[in-house]
């Protein structure tokens, strides 16, 4: 496209137009000029910006106000903060890197540049406080959907597939490539704000030792690279559409078969972990209202809540 084109369409002088390209440039897009002819984009980069992100985004709500940082100390204690400033109702928060990513009862998350998604979306539900926790379980379907459609698309059927573990992990192999932390503020009746943050393990090409042995990202179960800011946007699609069905009777109960087939728990054996107390038994699904339901050794069905709980396979993290 020409320079004497971009600079009618857009209402900017020559050297407005100049100036922006090697903004782009610096961004890491490429970009080549030609004389006379005018400017061609011949490469995206994989970063995570308003632009980038917005491009893509297929919603009415979600997403369509978002924020996005190069480093954040955690996009979940942005987002509170941006919610406390009033940012409404589907503000996304993105970050290419956190300096204090978190992760459930208070572990640190893994939060390098350039390789993960990062994000935190600010809700504003008109629901009862006691059905907050199903929402982990709602942007968990959103997000394994996402995911497989990323990878489907340039895998078909030999792509690997994104499998939820119950409540709030993602898991590919039977190793953890997401997790998936809500918080919230809320009065005894209202909910002023919740925050449900997500970070997916994408272009990752290797992990800490201690790690190593139960993570996973999208690169190494498929050995190619995905665009980070196309997986935003899908999980934005999803997380709209799953949140407008749940928003429908308040609980799982349209989504629940579709979340049960993604389910890795489903059918397996498992140990809960409570304080103090650990027993065994066989994952049967879950209840309309997000607890695992889990068939004792005794035969007794348990429904099991998060929070304070653990729930682990019998030989391994799945």
């Amino acid at each position: 496209m020409s320079g004497q084109e971009l600079c009618e369409r857009l209402g900017v002088s020559r050297t407005a137009v100049w100036k922006v390209i090697g903004q782009l440039k610096e961004e890491g897009y490429g970009i080549e000029g030609v004389k006379n002819r005018g400017y061609h984009i011949s490469s995206i980069p994989d970063i995570m910006t308003e632009a980038e992100i917005g491009s893509r985004l297929e919603t009415k709500v979600m997403g369509r106000c978002c924020v996005c940082y190069e480093e954040a100390d955690s996009t979940n204690t942005r987002a509170k903060r941006l919610a406390d400033e009033g940012k409404p109702h589907g503000t996304l928060v993105c970050a290419e890197a956190q300096t204090g990513g978190k992760g459930r009862r208070g572990r640190a998350w893994s939060s390098p540049p350039g390789e993960a998604v990062y994000m935190s979306l600010l809700l504003r539900p008109p629901i009862n406080p006691v059905h907050t926790s199903m929402l982990t379980l709602v942007m968990g379907l959103a997000a394994a959907k996402a995911c497989n459609e990323v990878m489907e698309r340039s895998l078909g059927d030999k792509a690997p597939k994104v499998l939820v573990k119950w409540p709030n992990d993602l898991v590919i192999e039977g190793r953890k490539v997401a997790g998936i932390l809500t918080e919230l503020s809320t009065e005894v009746d209202y909910i002023n704000h919740i925050v449900t943050g997500v970070g997916i393990n994408v272009n990752t090409k290797a992990f800490p030792e201690e790690i190593a042995a139960t993570a996973n990202s999208m690169y190494i179960a498929a050995g190619r690279t995905f665009s980070r800011a196309e997986l935003t946007a899908l999980c934005m699609k999803y997380f709209e559409a799953c949140y407008d069905t749940f928003l429908e009777t308040e609980d799982l109960s349209v989504l629940k078969e579709e979340y049960e087939s993604l389910l890795v728990n489903k059918g397996r054996q498992v140990q809960v972990l409570e304080p103090g107390h650990t027993y065994t038994g066989t994952a049967l699904g879950i209840r309309e209202s997000g607890e695992l339901l889990v068939k004792r050794e005794d035969g007794q069905v348990t429904a099991v809540y998060a929070g304070e709980v653990s729930v682990r396979g019998i030989y391994g993290y799945v």
